[in-house]
């Protein structure tokens, strides 16, 4: 005669409790702001990112001498921080690009 011992399969309280908690903060990650939030800051490195390769392309056409290029970089530039929302670059640009305008002929005013 065969008895077959069954072993009861037992969830401890901590386990329980360590999974309800990871699945909260799960649940709050994706639902609660967490997600978005890394999202947001995902999106702000990439802004500045640009902006930066903005700037060396301008410091490539400074280097090149054409004027009209390096008015046009700065512009592209000022735009970039614009859009990083950075106020301070931005402003930063906007004066070199109307010095590029007046070295490229180009009236500002």
């Amino acid at each position: 005669m065969e008895t077959k011992m069954e072993t009861p399969k037992k969830t401890s309280k901590a386990k329980t409790i360590i999974s309800a908690i990871i699945f909260i903060g799960v649940i709050w990650y994706f639902f609660g702001g967490g997600m978005d939030k890394q999202v947001a800051n995902d999106m702000q490195k990439i802004e500045n990112q640009v902006a930066l390769d903005a700037e060396q392309q301008y410091e490539i056409a400074k280097n090149g001498g054409d004027k009209m290029q390096t008015y046009v970089q700065a512009s592209l530039v000022a735009a970039a921080y614009l859009q990083a929302k950075d106020e301070v670059n931005y402003n930063k640009w906007k004066a070199i690009e109307k010095e590029d305008a007046k070295n490229a002929g180009i009236p500002t005013e």
